[in-house]
């Protein structure tokens, strides 16, 4: 198997567990999962290994993931592979005697990270000394902290998700002028453009330049503000790589995440989530050819779950999710058996004030939803 971190680096106990072979470590996964039963509820993310995601109960996108293990009041654990903003989403849904569990708190998210509380806060200040924050509505996309949605709980904002997102910011300017939208730059810009706004109503805010690095008259103009950052892995797609498909594969349609580039999502045919993309390509008339511009492990899926279509990955790079790609089968392995001997590792726990304006957020988007 495919050793993904550095054996100095894994936790206490752990680095055994990588001495194992893929069969063993297999079976054992398979072992506890029996013994621990129905007191258990394994989560996999559309963009895990299959060496995990095969040992899921529940498959899908993030919010869907934490939604269910909502559901499932009587699943003691929840080990959530997946990463972290995602695992705080669930702890944040579930009761209170439901614990979350990360296998390896290292599986973050780079574009999460590019939003801070500390940045977040400061850029409001800002904003606020220029516009009345009654005129202006947070929102951030649910790949964020749970401190960032509990930011927008109490200001009156609200998450969203690529699938939503249309429909979140359509709510929000029916109540003020105004949209603070982090963390990803490319959902909100791609979306607000489907809805007929033009990018002269839009800055850019670069959180390391005072007033993100735009005049007070540009910030009392805009009609949306969305912060600097993005996704690592959608970044990499690039105009080129679809006129080549459209070169090369006659009859080509091309099906991105709304993550990428304003240029790749205007070039692509169609544009969704990993839950649209994954509908979109199983539904499609045999024999068709699907370029797919989003993260490998998913396209890979795709590739094998629709035997009679041509499903091609639109990068010539490799286009995977880093983060997510820690979870591998011997932390999952670790994380099981140490529950199985009573012993809770990587418990995910959002301190009570976030978890209450974070929940009021993500309740204002469901109900929506």
């Amino acid at each position: 198997m495919d050793i993904a971190v550095g054996l100095k680096a894994i936790e206490p106990g752990l680095q055994d567990y990588y001495q194992l072979p893929p069969e063993t470590l297999d079976e054992r996964i398979a072992g506890v999962k029996a013994k621990l039963s129905d007191r258990l509820l394994i989560l996999g993310h559309n963009y895990q290994r299959d060496e995990v995601y095969k040992f899921a109960d529940y498959k899908g996108d993030s919010l869907k993931l934490s939604q269910y293990a909502a559901q499932q009041t009587d699943r003691e654990y929840i080990v959530f592979c997946g990463v972290k903003f995602m695992a705080e989403t669930a702890d944040i849904l579930t009761t209170s005697d439901q614990k979350v569990i990360l296998p390896d708190l290292a599986a973050g998210c780079s574009m999460a990270d590019m939003a801070d509380i500390e940045n977040v806060e400061t850029t409001w200040q800002e904003i606020t000394s220029l516009i009345p924050e009654s005129r202006i509505t947070p929102i951030t996309y649910i790949n964020s902290s749970a401190d960032l949605k509990a930011f927008c709980g109490e200001h009156g904002g609200l998450v969203c998700t690529s699938t939503n997102a249309e429909k979140i910011i359509r709510w929000a300017f029916d109540r003020r002028e105004k949209i603070l939208f982090f963390p990803d730059q490319h959902l909100g810009r791609n979306t607000c453009r489907r809805m007929g706004i033009s990018l002269d109503e839009m800055i850019l805010w670069d959180p390391a330049q005072p007033n993100g690095g735009n005049s007070a008259e540009a910030i009392r103009k805009a009609r949306v503000l969305l912060w600097a950052g993005f996704c690592s892995v959608h970044q990499m797609f690039q105009p080129e790589h679809l006129a080549y498909f459209r070169k090369q594969v006659p009859d080509i349609k091309i099906i991105v995440h709304p993550e990428c580039s304003m240029e790749v999502a205007d070039s692509a045919d169609l544009m969704g989530s990993t839950e649209y993309i994954i509908r979109t390509i199983t539904a499609a008339p045999a024999g068709s050819r699907w370029a797919v511009g989003t993260e490998l492990n998913l396209v890979n899926r795709l590739k094998r779950d629709n035997p009679d279509k041509e499903v091609f990955f639109l990068s010539p790079m490799v286009c995977m999710c880093s983060t997510m790609f820690r979870i591998d089968a011997p932390h999952l392995l670790w994380s099981l058996e140490r529950l199985e001997s009573g012993s809770i590792v990587n418990q995910i726990i959002v301190p009570e004030a976030d978890r209450y304006w974070a929940k009021v957020a993500l309740e204002r988007m469901l109900e929506l939803a």
